[in-house]
């Protein structure tokens, strides 16, 4: 749902590439960048977690401010590198390919901190994971298939950081906000696998009938 308005944020961060550029940096470094800051997110997750589980409130509610932050930044820079791409001309086939699977990387460690560190429920954790990682696994496998499946579905990964990023603050006034919201997130996720398969059966039934 909110590809469109990426898009939009990535034709905005002009000055920020043109910036990243003079610097020498190239979108895969970028990418990486953001990953290591993605990484960094799903570790200071369960900080938090074993900080909350260990009385300390506010060393708990400190490291998920900082998770957030980590998160959102890890997020900005994979706007950057594609702003910075298609600036240059530097969009590759691998170049998507790398970002891609890094992306799933981070989605995957912020999971697995947020689980580790008792924030939510072990199952609900799992599928929202699941979900999240089928949803992206569905657009790979339809567009290999040269089916376009950008902006279809109610859970892309923008709306999933900003959901995470919005449920963890609000832990921080709510102990079980963030339970809820991976709650959220594993029905929104795989009822996004859904939509996307239903689309991409839609889509061959009418080429074949073609």
């Amino acid at each position: 749902m909110l590809t469109r308005i990426k898009r939009r944020i990535q034709s905005a961060l002009s000055a920020e590439a043109r910036i990243a550029h003079r610097m020498g940096l190239t979108p895969n470094h970028l990418s990486i960048a953001g990953v290591a800051l993605g990484l960094l997110s799903g570790v200071t997750y369960w900080l938090a977690g074993m900080s909350i589980a260990a009385s300390d409130p506010i060393m708990g509610k400190g490291y998920l401010i900082a998770a957030v932050l980590l998160l959102i930044a890890s997020g900005f820079l994979d706007a950057l590198d594609g702003a910075l791409a298609r600036l240059y001309g530097e969009t590759t086939s691998r170049g998507g390919f790398l970002d891609s699977l890094l992306d799933r990387y981070v989605d995957s460690a912020v999971y697995s901190g947020i689980m580790l560190g008792g924030l939510c429920d072990l199952p609900w954790g799992l599928l929202a994971l699941i979900g999240s990682l089928l949803t992206s696994y569905a657009r790979a496998r339809s567009e290999a298939e040269d089916i376009r499946m950008e902006s279809v579905g109610l859970f892309e990964r923008a709306e999933r950081i900003l959901l995470i990023s919005a449920f963890s603050l609000l832990n921080i006034i709510w102990a079980n906000a963030l339970r809820w919201g991976v709650i959220i997130l594993a029905f929104a996720t795989n009822f996004t696998v859904l939509q996307r398969a239903a689309f991409f059966f839609k889509k061959t039934s009418s080429d074949q009938a073609e």
